[in-house]
């Protein structure tokens, strides 16, 4: 791995603690104005300066992200539905690396929809996307998506999807916690961030973060979790201390309680 390749993970992943939160905001492109980030800026500007990385379009980087902003870009790069068409796993890559490079970026992610019929073109997507990041020296975040056809989210399936993608050369993989995450951690070689997913109570999405990091993920990507919060401050100041401290999920839950009341 180059030095240029490990220096961009490294503003994904923090050196000192080994960790990450990144703050999901990419769901516009294929939800449209999701509830509460209808106007991206508004809603990413006060969050960004708690989170590692945020994980969005260049579209809305270049529209709404100030350029006096430290975090990394972690840039979706793979797209081509929506929620109103037939199917979300018919995907391919949507920007090209030598845009991601005039971006800034610390690193690309795509989707990839193991066991569904659309397969076999995301998975060579991802082959194509590593091939063309090792020739910048840019990192690759492979998702491991799961359509309405998937059914249930179990460790024999995220562990399938998670080896496939570190296999193919994904640097990170991004997917959902599971009773018995460790199983997931354990039989995936490189990194793991675990999705926030739909919209929990923030204690219960402080014990996903607790239980995500305690099984061995290296970070969270939230985005409604936090973003959808009444408190989305105190809530991704709450994460942190999880994710960086190793504070309990009592410990973050009484943080953002007690920043609520200072609020």
């Amino acid at each position: 791995m180059d030095w240029g390749l490990r220096n961009r993970l490294a503003r994904i992943i923090m050196p000192d603690t080994g960790r990450s939160v990144m703050l999901a905001v990419d769901h516009g492109y294929f939800l449209g104005p999701t509830s509460r980030l209808e106007v991206p800026r508004k809603t990413i500007m006060p969050l960004a300066p708690y989170a590692d990385a945020l994980m969005l379009t260049r579209g809305i980087l270049r529209s709404s992200i100030d350029t006096s902003v430290h975090n990394s870009i972690v840039l979706r790069v793979s797209g081509g539905t929506s929620i109103v068409g037939e199917d979300l796993s018919n995907e391919g890559l949507i920007t090209a690396m030598d845009d991601a490079v005039r971006c800034n970026a610390s690193g690309v992610a795509l989707s990839i929809f193991v066991g569904s019929k659309h397969e076999r073109q995301t998975l060579l997507a991802l082959s194509q996307l590593v091939d063309e990041g090792h020739k910048v020296g840019m990192p690759v975040l492979a998702v491991t998506a799961v359509g309405k056809e998937l059914g249930k989210r179990d460790a024999r399936y995220l562990s399938l999807a998670s080896r496939i993608a570190a296999e193919i050369g994904a640097h990170v993989v991004k997917t959902y916690y599971c009773d018995g995450f460790e199983k997931v951690v354990e039989s995936c070689p490189v990194p793991i961030v675990v999705a926030g997913g739909p919209k929990l109570t923030e204690k219960d999405a402080l014990e996903l973060t607790f239980n995500s990091i305690k099984a061995g993920a290296v970070g969270v990507d939230m985005g409604r979790n936090i973003w959808q919060s009444d408190n989305p401050i105190p809530m991704i100041k709450a994460v942190r201390k999880i994710v960086h401290e190793d504070a309990t999920a009592k410990q973050g839950y009484d943080l953002y309680k007690k920043l609520c009341k200072e609020k």
